[in-house]
């Protein structure tokens, strides 16, 4: 089992070193860029809205310290463990949602997408434009080979956007929680 373990840890390892340094994304409406601690009253709105939180399974965030707290996790595990975008609109900086890839299994050439955006922008063209660069961004340059995305099984309108971005639904049942849908995306 430790030799598993430690293999394991030597292709994530391997699969780190073949990550690219973070490049700002653009789109013709959206500007992809690194999320800063500018962000948190942004990150706290995102991570606040019961709207957004009742279909993901985390502790909402209460105060501006939460969302700096978990700003100042991401920027800690970037590069090495996750990519991860704060969403504008086009010439604005003020963050509207948030997009990330992460879980790299670097042997298979596989990540996981996740994805947030603020209710008011919801049904708006926004996410799909936001994703598809992200995961044009994961196949040409991180030569990613397969996309995971799990979402709640209530949750129709990220099952309708997994489904316009070609995601097929798996019949894997998800084990820690039988309310996830897996979708995949295979290049």
């Amino acid at each position: 089992m430790l030799a598993v373990r430690q293999r394991n840890r030597l292709k994530k390892q391997k699969m780190n070193r073949n990550l690219q340094t973070f490049q700002i994304l653009i789109s013709e409406k959206l500007t992809l860029r690194k999320l800063s601690k500018n962000d948190s009253e942004e990150i706290l709105q995102l991570r606040s809205d019961t709207e957004i939180n009742k279909f993901l399974d985390r502790k909402p965030s209460k105060t501006l310290e939460d969302a700096l707290n978990f700003i100042n996790s991401i920027i800690e595990n970037e590069s090495d463990e996750l990519f991860y975008w704060a969403i504008t609109k086009a010439g604005e900086d003020k963050p509207i949602g948030t997009i990330c890839l992460f879980d790299f299994l670097g042997d298979l050439k596989k990540c996981e997408i996740g994805y947030e955006l603020l209710t008011e922008y919801h049904g708006q063209g926004i996410m799909i434009e936001a994703a598809k660069k992200v995961i044009e961004y994961a196949i040409k340059t991180l030569e990613i080979k397969t996309i995971d995305a799990l979402t709640h099984k209530d949750n129709q309108s990220s099952t309708k956007l997994l489904q316009k971005l070609n995601f097929k639904k798996l019949d894997n049942i998800v084990e820690d929680n039988p309310n996830l849908i897996l979708f995949r995306l295979t290049t």
